[in-house]
């Protein structure tokens, strides 16, 4: 139960992660909702980095479960799980204007602590 926890919350991230840069960026810059400029570039890349950061780190997460599962359950693990989660939660309150980006940040967050409570306490 505890891996299926951690596969699942890694899964949201890449999923969620690959969906917001497709509805941010692709759709956004294919329909040329923006014009171009520097405020333009400056949205781009913030939600680029944002997606992208989400998407590496949930397949880090996904490759370590499957190849090492008994190191994914282990505390610096689980440190850096929990860190990535409340760093992007902050960053969505912080600089993303809508609430799509915030609620999967939860989702995540909620994930990953539930997957630590169960590593943990066995």
């Amino acid at each position: 139960m505890r891996m299926t926890l951690w596969l699942i919350a890694y899964g949201w991230v890449i999923v969620t992660g690959s969906m917001h840069f497709m509805v941010d960026v692709v759709s956004q810059y294919v329909r040329g909702v923006r014009a171009p400029g520097t405020e333009s570039t400056y949205y781009y890349g913030m939600n680029t980095a944002f997606a992208l950061g989400e998407v590496l780190f949930g397949l880090f997460g996904l490759i370590l479960c499957l190849k090492a599962p008994q190191l994914a359950a282990e505390w610096p693990a689980v440190t850096l799980a929990i860190a990535a989660a409340l760093a992007w939660l902050a960053f969505s309150f912080m600089f993303l204007p809508y609430r799509e980006p915030k609620i999967i940040s939860f989702i995540f967050a909620l994930l990953v602590i539930a997957a630590a409570v169960k590593s943990l306490a066995l």
